[in-house]
């Protein structure tokens, strides 16, 4: 067995300093001014909310998070962070809200209400959505006029800032320039009834690389900040933030016409080594990686994944590997080498999308950081 510098099983390293690079890129493409709101819903993307939330702490204006019950986390960890409510509360959750003064995301007039009723001295700041054709959430926007009238009239309140967002920022160039014409049209007529320079922010990381002249004052960096480019010709500017390692805890020689997982769909076509890694499904390696070209980085090589995922291991082609070894070092996504597995690429293989990919990566995987 060859000495290794980690013990775990399967873990993921997290290389804060390439997160904090990936900021400064996604702030190189804006104008003088412009603030950057890091998401960390969801874990941080899987890479930790607590850490991330602590390593960008002086480089970002604002957090975005999905719930109360993640904001309260991060909190914990940052306690003085602004913190924006991306998605709608639960009527029982707004209490958390106003209490520790998050800001939310305000989507209709009703919420205001709820809001202002449980804001106690001081107004709460809260952000109007507006719904520009993601149809998720918001206030719609031909109704935006009128429910921000009702609203600047409630005193428990405060309109702090505008938002919107962009469903097709990296698919449907003719639709997204459109649609950010019709919000900043929305935004002016809303400033026109007085609201006091309420910052405005609709972009997500498609719309900072594609669209920069029309950020706003604010930006929603997520996916861009862990190092995956929603438009692959900005890839070159960032740093993969996580790299996720298994390693081999068995190898094997096998004959020709030997099964290979279950249901038998890989038969060795000729004597093959076949080594076993600790990582499957339940750990976030896609099932659907099984028979789509799926592959490891072992000794600064590809190996092929063969036959099914299975929930705790799967099975690669150490073939032409002859001095691999039990406990190696196999790179599941991440770079090895002068080779790169990039969560794109395992996205493609899935038929899914990075998002999921790294929010998927399970609690078994244990996180590791460094600077």
């Amino acid at each position: 067995m060859n000495p290794q510098l980690s013990t775990h099983r399967c873990w993921a390293e997290i290389d804060l300093g390439a997160l904090r690079h990936n900021v400064a890129a996604a702030r190189g493409q804006l104008a003088a001014g412009v603030k950057i709101m890091a998401v960390v819903k969801a874990n941080a993307y899987g890479h930790g909310l607590g850490a991330v939330a602590k390593a960008l702490a002086g480089d970002v204006e604002m957090f975005g998070v999905a719930n109360v019950t993640e904001a309260e986390e991060l909190r914990r960890s940052v306690p003085d962070a602004p913190v924006f409510i991306l998605g709608p509360a639960l009527p029982e959750e707004r209490v958390r809200i106003a209490a520790a003064r998050f800001v939310p995301a305000i989507s209709t007039v009703e919420e205001a209400r709820e809001y202002a009723a449980l804001a106690g001295t001081e107004p709460l700041a809260v952000h109007l959505a507006i719904d520009t054709g993601m149809g998720r959430v918001g206030i719609l926007e031909n109704d935006a006029v009128a429910a921000a009238r009702e609203i600047l009239a409630l005193r428990g309140v405060a309109v702090t800032g505008l938002a919107s967002h962009l469903p097709v920022a990296d698919e449907d160039d003719a639709f997204t320039r459109e649609q950010l014409t019709r919000f900043h049209q929305t935004v002016a007529q809303l400033r026109s009834l007085g609201l006091a320079r309420p910052v405005v922010h609709v972009e997500n990381s498609a719309g900072i690389i594609a669209y920069p002249a029309q950020a706003g004052d604010m930006v929603r960096a997520g996916l861009m900040i862990y190092g995956s480019a929603p438009i692959p010709e900005f890839q070159p500017k960032l740093r993969a933030v996580m790299t996720w390692k298994t390693r081999i805890t068995l190898l094997r020689d096998m004959p020709a016409g030997h099964g290979i997982s279950y249901g038998r769909t890989f038969i060795t076509p000729g004597p093959m080594r076949i080594a076993t890694l600790a990582v499957g499904y339940a750990d976030g390696y896609q099932r659907h990686l099984t028979h789509r070209g799926a592959e490891v980085l072992i000794h600064r090589r590809r190996c092929p994944v063969l036959g099914r995922v299975t929930m705790d291991q799967i099975l690669v082609d150490v073939t032409a590997l002859p001095q691999a070894e039990t406990g190696d070092e196999a790179v599941l996504m991440g770079k090895q080498g002068g080779e790169e597995i990039f969560a794109a690429e395992l996205a493609q293989q899935a038929g899914t999308i990075a998002w999921e990919i790294f929010t998927g990566i399970g609690r078994r995987v244990k996180r590791v950081y460094r600077d």
